[in-house]
């Protein structure tokens, strides 16, 4: 150790200094090239998720009188024509239980329609026939406008898809097979306890009721516009294809449904009777004069009144538009 002369030690001698300056631009650069570069960050981006759409709009405008108009129309239909097909449907009955001929109750129902109006109108076959039509009718309209609120189309649009058809046979048959029921037994076999109505009979009078409803709410708006572009000018001034349509399919659908109406009649009537040849027998006696009657039936029903509800609906939703 050397001797400083001082204590005989050698001081502590100071650090370097870095010499910053001594660094040339250059150099740096050069360094900072050399550097490894980060790699930039990458684009984050959001796609839609498959199937997504954007939410429809709907047309709500005047949700609450559209109902009300589609109430009101049935209501208006089932009322105009609930009297006839009441007089109709009890003869009908009676003439298959053989209370009476088809044309002798017809005779005395009309006679009290004319003198006596209102012992038909508060009378239960009434009620029960201004129920299945102004249920039926009501359920195809708040249909119509349901599809028209959520898919955004005008209050006027009708519809005719299997929907349609789904609901107006299940509000029909639901309530007509109630009407059934209390039918058969006011108008049944005279002398006989009124009794259940069977399955089976259920089953043809549900049958029946889904070829009616198809022929009176699906058919006629296909078959209208083809019939418009058949027909001339001169006759659409006077009555349209929609209108045809409206009278044609649903009394030609009496052909094929009035004996199966017939069938659910005799098996409730002679209940102990197994030969199916021994109740075709009874249907085919009685066809030619239902099918008739029930033909006059149907025309006001669905006729008639399918085309009273019709405009009456599209006259109110217009001004609702």
């Amino acid at each position: 150790m050397k001797d400083s002369g001082i204590g005989g030690l050698e001081a502590p001698r100071a650090p370097p200094q870095l010499q910053l300056n001594a660094v040339k631009p250059s150099q740096l650069a050069t360094a900072a090239s050399a550097a490894p570069r980060a790699l930039p960050a990458p684009a984050i981006t959001t796609e839609p998720k498959t199937g997504s759409t954007p939410a429809a709009k709907w047309n709500t405008k005047n949700l609450a009188l559209r109902l009300g108009t589609d109430f009101i129309s049935a209501a208006s239909a089932a009322a105009l024509v609930a009297p006839i097909i009441s007089i109709i449907d009890r003869s009908i009955m009676e003439n298959a239980s053989g209370q009476r001929s088809l044309v002798d109750s017809l005779k005395s129902s009309f006679q009290t329609l004319l003198r006596a109006p209102h012992r038909v109108i508060f009378s239960k076959p009434f009620a029960l026939i201004f129920a299945v039509y102004g249920g039926t009718y009501l359920t195809a309209n708040t249909l119509d406008t349901a599809t028209s609120t959520t898919r955004s189309l005008p209050a006027t649009h009708v519809t005719s898809g299997t929907a349609k058809f789904a609901a107006s046979s299940a509000a029909n048959i639901g309530i007509c097979i109630y009407k059934d029921q209390v039918f058969v037994r006011l108008f049944g076999p005279q002398g006989i306890t009124p009794r259940p109505v069977t399955l089976p009979s259920y089953l043809l009078f549900a049958a029946r009721d889904c070829m009616t409803i198809f022929a009176s709410f699906n058919v006629p708006p296909l078959l209208g516009p083809a019939l418009s572009r058949r027909v001339g000018d001169e006759v659409q001034r006077y009555v349209s294809g929609q209108t045809m349509a409206q009278f044609a399919a649903p009394a030609a659908v009496q052909l094929a449904s009035t004996p199966v109406h017939l069938w659910g009649l005799d098996i409730y009537n002679r209940p102990g009777v197994t030969c199916w040849r021994d109740r075709w027998a009874v249907v085919r006696k009685n066809w030619a004069v239902s099918t008739a009657a029930r033909i006059c039936r149907i025309v006001p029903a669905f006729g008639v009144g399918g085309v009273v509800n019709y405009k009456v609906r599209r006259g109110l939703m217009e001004k609702l538009v």
